[in-house]
């Protein structure tokens, strides 16, 4: 039997390199009572390789018709959360074709013994979709890549009284008989683990024009989700013009153990409507990754410090500014503190599939974030910041993108200055300011 492709080593069997999805158009009827989804997706692509095979992503759900635009299909099965179409004559480089998948079952979260479980999860009452880094397959049929980035309109269908949140701008809403259906749509280009859905009996709290919080009515966001509009004002002074049109934290009903960022929204529980530092800095690391992670995606999950160091950083640089626990540099000095006293075994820029989501990972790459400012100063440090994100926004981008940007950009060789923070396993000395 054909060995199916794997488009990045640290998730196989995930993602076909012989084609791109350019748009998801995903059409979704959801019945919280036994979990049922039904979906219609219509997928654009554009083929990279010679193929006559395609290989899409799709976990625990059953497709039920298939239809192709611009080649036969021979014929399709399911293996290996996956679906394998056979199409009936080679397709060259460069065309493009138009993909229909009709789908349905009972949703649930895709395990991996590395990464945990990610994806579609039932809430006490509601839906809670968190995909990172392997989760898009357990809800819509996909090429599952993170550099593979498309644009999406999503339409929701879901029992009145359910609020149904995506990614993007709500450009449709009906209400008709016992259900209501919304329309969302992500204009900017976006990786599969970066969609999302929510649904869940919400209400929706407008802070100003371009940050919400959408969640039960009885939350009390005083001191926690309330600072959003503050947060976002700074980090487009440091960062550059926010990269979307608006932001939103959807907040469950139920706590969860850690939030999650997907593009132009995050996911939070209830437990963190709290003033506590320890819950404020991940609303702020969560907003930051709208920059770094979400306009300007790894093309390579080896290279995920470029998300996490980065969003770990801004949380010391909101510290400073909202006069929070500590300056930006004491952080700093704290964590290197803390680090120093740990095993000495990690990659930054090659953590591995086991280790990419370790703390060391977030707090090293932060501390060659602040390694690079002390050495180059913080005017050239932060228009590094803002060049990056103005640049490559809407582009997949590695480690050596970025060294090659910060070198021309200051004039330094930044690779050199890196390299011990990024690929010796020994923890560097913090240079002093």
């Amino acid at each position: 039997m054909p060995q199916l492709p794997t488009a990045d080593p640290y998730l196989p069997g995930h993602g076909d390199p012989s084609y791109a999805v350019l748009h998801y158009d995903l059409d979704l009827g959801y019945v919280p009572d036994g979990n049922r989804l039904t979906g219609t997706a219509v997928l654009d692509l554009l083929v990279r390789e010679p193929t006559s095979r395609l290989v899409l992503d799709l976990a625990h759900l059953r497709a039920t018709k298939m239809r192709l635009d611009g080649a036969g299909i021979r014929k399709w099965s399911a293996r290996d959360h996956r679906l394998v179409l056979q199409l009936d004559r080679d397709v060259a480089a460069g065309a493009e074709l138009q993909l229909t998948v009709v789908y349905g079952g009972s949703p649930r979260p895709l395990v991996d013994r590395r990464h945990g479980d990610a994806g579609w999860e039932e809430l006490e009452d509601g839906v809670i979709v968190a995909a990172q880094p392997h989760g898009a397959p357990t809800w819509f049929p996909c090429n599952d890549r993170p550099d593979d980035k498309a644009t999406y309109r999503v339409t929701v269908t879901a029992p009145a009284g359910y609020t149904a949140v995506a990614n993007g701008d709500l450009v449709a809403h009906h209400r008709r008989a016992s259900v209501e259906s919304r329309t969302w749509v992500m204009d900017r280009p976006m990786a599969t683990y970066l969609a999302t859905v929510q649904i869940g009996r919400y209400t929706t709290t407008e802070h100003d024009p371009r940050t919400r919080t959408i969640g039960p009515p009885d939350l009390d966001l005083a001191g926690s989700f309330d600072q959003q509009p503050a947060m976002l004002a700074f980090f487009e002074r440091i960062f550059g013009p926010y990269p979307f049109d608006a932001y939103a934290a959807v907040v469950t009903d139920d706590d969860l153990e850690i939030p999650l960022e997907s593009q132009s929204l995050s996911t939070f529980g209830r437990n963190f409507c709290s003033t506590d530092w320890s819950r404020v800095r991940l609303i702020a690391h969560e907003l930051a990754h709208q920059w770094y992670g979400n306009a300007v995606t790894l093309r390579h999950w080896r290279d995920i410090w470029l998300h996490e160091g980065f969003a770990c950083y801004a949380e010391w640089l909101w510290s400073e500014e909202s006069g929070g626990p500590r300056s930006c540099d004491a952080w700093a000095r704290h964590h290197h503190e803390r680090l120093a006293g740990l095993d000495q075994d990690l990659l930054l820029a090659d953590p591995g599939p086991e280790l990419m989501f370790d703390d060391r990972v977030y707090k090293r790459g932060a501390l060659a974030l602040h390694a690079l400012r002390i050495c180059v100063g913080d005017e050239a440090f932060f228009d590094v910041l803002r060049g990056w994100a103005a640049s490559r926004a809407g582009e997949s981008v590695t480690t050596e993108d970025f060294l090659a940007f910060a070198s021309e950009r200051t004039g330094v060789d930044v690779a050199a200055l890196l390299r011990p923070w990024l690929y010796d396993a020994a923890l560097p000395a913090l240079p002093r300011g």
